[in-house]
């Protein structure tokens, strides 16, 4: 049973606080949380090309595609929204073998009616892209329902 302690310690620190995880209160306002240096990460806010993403543009009504992009989300296979304001939402997305835990935020800017959007892995080094094919199947279906230019 000792032996079993230590490591369980060992991994308990990494699965409380990843690296990716979102933190509220580490982030500026009106901005999405950064991609750290891993390839495990998208976002229209990254700088670098490794990691930037073109941002969504809304279609018509603001609001209205607004809801329909939040629709659209929450209705994702594995997909939990954990957070949801007017113009911020925050889900968690398990993979489908492992079950582990991705970050998706999006963020509605009414200024320009652009929303931000963000993908990140929470543990490993690298996703094998998963998280930008998930932005741009999101795409698609936001473009297919005509709620994005």
């Amino acid at each position: 049973m000792s032996v079993i302690r230590p490591a369980f310690v060992l991994i308990v620190p990494e699965i409380t606080s990843p690296e990716g995880a979102v933190a509220e209160n580490d982030r500026p306002p009106g901005r999405l949380a950064g991609c750290p240096r891993k390839p495990n990460c998208v976002s229209s806010e990254a700088a670098d090309s490794r990691h930037n993403v073109t941002p969504l543009q809304l279609k018509g009504d603001p609001s209205a595609a607004w809801e329909g992009i939040q629709a659209i989300v929450d209705r994702l296979p594995r997909t939990t929204i954990v957070a949801h304001t007017a113009h911020y939402l925050h889900a968690e997305v398990k993979s489908r073998l492992f079950r582990f835990i991705d970050d998706l935020e999006l963020l509605w800017d009414p200024a320009t009616d652009r929303v931000a959007i963000r993908s990140a892995s929470r543990l490993g080094y690298s996703d094998l892209g998963v998280n930008r094919r998930r932005v741009e199947d999101l795409r698609r279906e936001f473009k297919r329902a005509d709620l994005i230019c």
